[in-house]
């Protein structure tokens, strides 16, 4: 029998159009008044997830919310952070320095404003298409938006991620120079072709996970997990089944216990309806 279940909310959970549907949503509802514990685990920041945690009633239900990749867990029925591990201060800042010889958009957040270095400058091209980064992250979670000419110089927060848009294969051409000073001391990497991102050393969604799960009497071999990007490994790979969605990356399909369907075909609630009992 599960005790949790563990979902990525971008490509996974949430459809192309940012929403969860209907049967998705009924069927984790149903689950959690079973008693089972649903994890919103993302890459995104807390208020980025808080909607979702909302609609799923995560706060009735004692779900926990992993935001930033991990670098911190919250209890959504008391707001209580139980696991956080930010970025230090003095690397924070270094990065953020060296960033500046490299044509990327930086961002880091606080809870309530996202820094940017130019509020105006937010343009990529993807598949083709103008696409205002700027915007998408700001607009995804929830934040208000502040300029700093230089970003070390707005660091009075913890920083658990910094994450840096840019055209995509100019990062893949220049991954190994962006991470290459930090690597003894930060975690970098992909979470989407136009994604690049820094956490603290060793942070990952599984690590913060087990840490709470052993606190609270959860097994892993009871926990099944959902999954679609390179920062979902973890979490496929801690769980006693992990589940690949049908519009995973390859590394991810390679690994799973099981793929599902697409996160546009209810591809969730196709698995989760085996673990329903009544």
């Amino acid at each position: 029998m599960i005790q949790a279940i563990l979902l990525d909310l971008d490509g996974t959970l949430l459809t192309d159009q940012k929403m969860i549907s209907p049967r998705t949503k009924q069927i984790l509802l149903d689950l959690q008044a079973e008693g089972k514990k649903v994890v919103l685990a993302s890459g995104r920041p807390k208020r980025g997830i808080e909607p979702f945690a909302e609609e799923l009633r995560l706060h009735e239900y004692g779900g926990l919310i992993v935001s930033s990749n991990g670098a911190c867990v919250t209890d959504a029925a008391t707001n209580e952070t139980l696991f956080e591990q930010a970025i230090h201060p003095n690397d924070a800042r270094a990065i953020l320095d060296h960033l500046t010889g490299f044509d990327v958009i930086p961002m880091i957040n606080d809870e309530t404003y996202m820094y940017v270095n130019d509020v105006f400058n937010g343009m990529l091209e993807l598949n083709g298409e103008p696409f205002n980064i700027i915007e998408y992250e700001s607009r995804g979670g929830r934040f208000r938006l502040r300029e700093a000419p230089r970003l070390a110089d707005a660091i009075h927060f913890p920083v658990y991620k910094i994450l840096v848009a840019g055209q995509p294969d100019y990062l893949q051409a220049h991954a190994a120079s962006l991470a290459g000073p930090f690597t003894d001391r930060v975690t970098g990497m992909f979470t989407a072709a136009m994604y690049y991102e820094f956490t603290d050393l060793g942070i990952d969604k599984a690590r913060a996970l087990d840490h709470v799960f052993q606190n609270i009497g959860i097994s892993r071999d009871r926990v099944i997990a959902f999954g679609d990007g390179h920062n979902d490994r973890s979490i496929i790979e801690y769980a006693g089944i992990g589940v690949a969605m049908g519009n995973a990356v390859e590394d991810i399909l390679t690994i799973a216990t099981e793929v599902t369907t697409s996160n546009n075909e209810d591809g969730i609630a196709t698995v989760l309806s085996r673990y329903l009992t009544t």
